[in-house]
């Protein structure tokens, strides 16, 4: 349900895989995404498990319409009955705010400056790390007082650049953009590795406390793999501050 939960000076970390929902296949089991055709009563329910076993309110969540883009929103508060904002990013200084990022196979970016008080979750498909949505979450945070040297970085589980295969043209277009996503699969053909560009991009931006899962979403069968299945859930990254 939810993996290793890591706690950083008041910070918490949480990823999410497949199981200890209530979602039917193909959606089996804790699908946590609500807009890829799953009843949207079992999403409901897997988010208030989710929560629980977090130890964190269901209300206290705030999600994401995610669009693989660029921008980073600065929250305050949860959504309510307003409308969920197009963003890859959502950024806060709000303490016990719970910011949650959904993924299948891209890569879930958590970032919190314990010291300042600010965390984000950001979304970092091929588009949205090429286009820089890394770089705009961390911008957003300095904007309310986080410095990059102290900022603490963790990605979730993601498609490796060993089974992300593109094509040639592809490669060379998002390696132009970063080249440390520049990568070739297990079989020899061109690839893209979406996570050691988000972390080479969090270097260079001053970020020194950087983990990075070893779990290959399309390889695990433990986790949803859109690339894989096509029709599946979605798991969830978690990020807030006591």
């Amino acid at each position: 349900m939810i993996g290793p939960r890591e706690s950083v000076s008041g910070a918490h970390f949480a990823f999410t895989d497949r199981w200890g929902g209530v979602s039917a296949a193909p959606y089996e089991a804790l699908n946590l995404g609500g807009a890829v055709g799953d009843d949207p009563g079992a999403v409901g329910v897997n988010r208030e498990l989710a929560a629980k076993s977090l130890g964190v309110e269901a209300a206290r969540v705030v999600w994401m319409n995610q669009v693989h883009g660029a921008d980073a929103v600065v929250v305050h508060e949860p959504w309510g009955d307003r409308p969920v904002p197009e963003t890859d990013a959502i950024v806060t200084a709000r303490r016990g705010l719970v910011l949650a990022v959904l993924t299948a196979d891209c890569v879930p970016v958590l970032l919190a400056d314990p010291v300042a008080g600010v965390v984000a979750a950001a979304h970092a498909g091929r588009p949205g790390m090429t286009a820089g949505i890394v770089p705009a979450a961390v911008r957003a945070m300095t904007g309310l007082g986080a410095d990059p040297a102290r900022i603490v970085a963790r990605t979730g589980p993601a498609v490796c650049g060993r089974c992300y295969e593109v094509p040639e043209e592809m490669r060379a277009e998002v390696a132009g953009a970063e080249p440390a996503a520049h990568a070739t699969t297990s079989w020899g053909t061109p690839a893209v590795d979406v996570a050691a560009g988000v972390h080479a991009q969090l270097e260079r931006l001053g970020v020194r406390d950087r983990e990075r899962s070893p779990v290959c979403t399309l390889e695990s069968a433990d986790h949803f793999s859109y690339r894989r299945d096509r029709t599946t859930g979605r798991l969830a990254g978690y990020v807030w501050l006591d």
